[in-house]
């Protein structure tokens, strides 16, 4: 395998915003948060996308590209940007598109429309992720039934300036040997809607083998995370935060394992659970607004998605 090129993308998250479902849950006393009567997941998209230009101090209308990064559609047709674009954007011509890599969407379309910045293409994109979990879940399987929330984050990715501040590394790899360890079989051209009846009912549920999954991530990651780490010509030691996908109650088990022990990462499991794609963007934009994460900092963003897809990328936030 060739070595990858690093070569610095000079971009910059000029603004981050979230918004997380009104109905909280508590199981074990852990929180989590669906999407409450009157309330649906579009709401939430709005919602940060309007606090992320705010944040960035600006209006729809400065946006040259908007991109929903999530997991879950609102419909089967049009893309959910499009559907975001008629709620945010209704009568501009601002191109709108879908990237889903799952749980790891936002950190794939980061990598993606950095590149395109990078390239002269957009100077300024909107980066909206989210999901409603809720809607797939099935009550039988307790423990993805007390795992998830309904939420969403987003932000403005713009081309910058400075020298030192953009996208220093990334890659993403995919083992599909993991392909249907976390899954929603129904839905799609295998199993249409219209397929579904009272035998077949649990296939148009949200399926996770979370101990399969777990042990797929034991072998594969710590190769995975120390090619990357090589190849960006950084230690463990430099890296000033971690954020990592807040995929379950394991996080401070394998994260250890991967070299971070506590402390070095961020862990809001038990506050709101796996939020799926918007995981690592609300806790980068939560621990932004906290002060823990400054400029100049040196951020990883990790985490693992179904598939079994990982992705790794090192921002100079």
């Amino acid at each position: 395998m060739k070595k990858q090129k690093t070569v610095m993308r000079h971009v910059r998250l000029a603004g981050m915003g979230k918004a997380l479902a009104g109905g909280e849950l508590c199981f074990a006393g852990e929180k989590r948060y669906r999407l409450r009567a009157g309330e649906t997941f579009s709401d939430l998209m709005y919602q940060a996308s309007c606090r992320a230009l705010a944040a960035a101090g600006m209006e729809i209308e400065d946006m040259d590209c908007i991109v929903c990064a999530t997991a879950t559609p609102v419909q089967a047709i049009p893309c959910n940007a499009a559907l975001l674009h008629e709620r945010l954007a209704k009568g501009l011509d601002i191109p709108a598109f879908d990237v889903n890599s799952t749980c790891t969407s936002f950190v794939t379309a980061l990598d993606v429309l950095s590149c395109m910045t990078e390239m002269g293409r957009y100077r300024r994109v909107l980066i909206v992720s989210g999901d409603m979990a809720s809607a797939a879940l099935n009550p039988a399987q307790r423990e993805s039934y007390e795992l998830f929330s309904d939420g969403a984050a987003a932000c403005v990715l713009t081309a910058a300036a400075e020298e030192d501040c953009g996208i220093l590394y990334s890659r993403q790899k995919t083992w599909s040997e993991g392909a249907h360890d976390t899954e929603i079989r129904g839905g799609g051209s295998a199993l249409p809607v219209f397929s579904m009846e009272k035998g077949n009912r649990p296939d148009y549920y949200f399926d996770m083998k979370g101990s399969r999954i777990l042990k797929l991530c034991a072998r594969k990651l710590p190769d995975f995370l120390n090619l990357c780490l090589r190849e960006a010509g950084v230690r463990r030691e430099d890296i000033d935060l971690v954020v990592p996908h807040q995929a379950s109650r394991a996080l401070d088990v394998m994260m250890p394992r991967l070299g971070f022990p506590k402390g070095t990462y961020v862990n809001r499991v038990s506050c709101y659970g796996n939020l799926i794609s918007a995981s690592i963007p609300y806790a980068l934009c939560e621990t932004a607004e906290e002060g823990r994460l400054q400029r100049g900092h040196l951020v990883l963003l990790i985490g693992t998605a179904a598939g079994l897809t990982c992705n790794f990328m090192l921002l100079r936030y």
